[in-house]
């Protein structure tokens, strides 16, 4: 089935966000099919209203922060030794200034929105138009190893 990373339709080149309204054109465009993965939250510019109602299931990945910090670390240094681009077309690339010298880098976003969405979530989720989701909250990688397992079997599992 299609997977759709959010970030690749949210972002233009040179780090810049596309307007609002053309994200969520292409949210809604990606959408459509009757199977498709979601990558991505972005409740802030509207994909939540575009994808929840149409959706069967959520899968929340919310690991502790240090956890998350260790993963933007390893995933930053990655891409800034490949040198990657990000979202063909755009021309975005991870660097050491913009990942670690920046007022924008992900770390400081993970920081302001961590207990926010922890908090924000649950109440999104609980909303009479979202009683049809299906939610699984994976706080750690095990859990999601064992509920990936049940669904798919043992061989998807580490991936």
């Amino acid at each position: 089935m299609p997977h759709v990373e959010l970030d690749a339709l949210a972002w233009g080149q040179n780090w810049t966000l596309v307007p609002v309204e053309v994200f969520q054109e292409r949210v809604a465009r990606a959408v459509e099919g009757d199977t498709w993965v979601i990558d991505g939250n972005y409740g802030g510019r509207g994909a939540q209203g575009l994808v929840l109602p149409r959706a069967d299931t959520l899968i929340w990945l919310d690991p502790p922060l240090r956890v998350i910090f260790a993963r933007l670390f390893l995933r930053a240094v990655r891409r800034i030794r490949s040198g990657e681009e990000l979202w063909s077309g755009t021309g975005n690339r991870e660097t050491f200034r913009n990942q670690f010298l920046s007022r924008d880098t992900l770390f400081w976003w993970a920081i302001k929105t961590h207990g926010r969405r922890r908090r924000v979530l649950p109440q999104i989720l609980a909303r009479p138009e979202y009683a049809h989701l299906v939610v699984h909250r994976f706080r750690n990688d095990s859990d999601a190893k064992v509920w990936l397992s049940a669904v798919h079997g043992p061989a998807t599992a580490g991936r």
